[in-house]
């Protein structure tokens, strides 16, 4: 058998991101060369100009969904792919994009463009999977590149990724980081943050902000509350929930909560 035939074909897709978490796939390099033998690339415009039609194996979907086009779009390469995979934080929470989702949409096209009349865009920016069955998601801003080769490997061995499901707190504590909460009082929101990005931030003295989404079981409350019982301000605590990952379920539900007893207190 020609052994083109047996390889798993691969799609990467974008939508509206930044391009980061397909650099993170291209600077695996010599790790891609060793699944060679695997993997045929199939489309990847990043990669390569030469691309070919589907079906897919595996699609890799970077960027959030931010047009009716898109929409239309992630639909059609749902029912091209056996095995749909969302990776980082615009795929799957909406990305720093989604921040206008609080904001007037159309204000904003007025003020970014000369002719705003020619913009096609939805007033929100939401995750893949709002709109199409995800089979996985892959977190970060960027994604983990070895976590993404865990992934690939994993769906071309028909087993589920062994990708960590524990806090940003376990890194800390690996790395040897004195935690930021407790001895600078910052509003760290490690304890809710799913792992992956190695704790960097609160390793130089920065608290985490969430790049990475939301942990399983995050239990959002309690640490806000601590937090703003400990004198961040509900502006700081919004802030803090809101960036990257502002639309993943847990975070939205608490910074909404938030804002919204806020402005029930100045009303009184």
């Amino acid at each position: 058998m020609n052994a083109s035939a047996t390889r798993k074909r691969l799609g990467v897709f974008k939508f509206a991101s930044c391009d980061g978490c397909q650099l993170s796939l291209l600077c695996c390099e010599d790790e891609l060369l060793a699944v060679a033998d695997k993997i045929e690339i199939a489309f990847f415009l990043e990669a390569t100009s030469h691309i070919q039609d589907g079906p897919f194996d595996l699609a890799l979907v970077e960027g959030s969904i931010s047009t009716a086009e898109d929409i239309k779009r992630i639909q059609r390469i749902r029912k091209q792919s056996r095995v749909l995979v969302t990776i980082g934080a615009c795929a799957t929470s909406g990305g720093i994009q989604s921040l206008r989702n609080w904001a007037d949409h159309d204000e904003f096209v007025r003020a970014v463009y000369a002719s705003p009349e020619y913009i096609e865009s939805l007033s929100t920016s939401t995750a893949v999977a709002d709109h199409v069955a995800v089979d996985f998601e892959l977190r970060g801003c960027p994604i983990n590149q070895h976590q993404l080769l865990e992934v690939i490997l994993a769906f071309n061995a028909g087993r589920k990724p062994n990708i960590p499901s524990h806090s940003v707190c376990m890194e800390c504590k690996r790395r040897g980081t004195v935690c930021i909460a407790v001895t600078k009082n910052q509003p760290c929101v490690g304890p809710v943050t799913h792992a992956g990005c190695g704790a960097i931030c609160p390793a130089y003295d920065r608290a985490c902000y969430g790049c990475f989404g939301p942990a399983e079981q995050a239990n959002c409350p309690p640490l806000s509350q601590h937090y703003l019982h400990s004198g961040t301000s509900p502006k700081q605590m919004v802030h803090a929930l809101r960036n990257m990952n502002s639309v993943a379920r847990v975070f939205q539900i608490e910074s909404d909560r938030i804002e919204s007893s806020t402005h029930d207190d100045t009303k009184q």
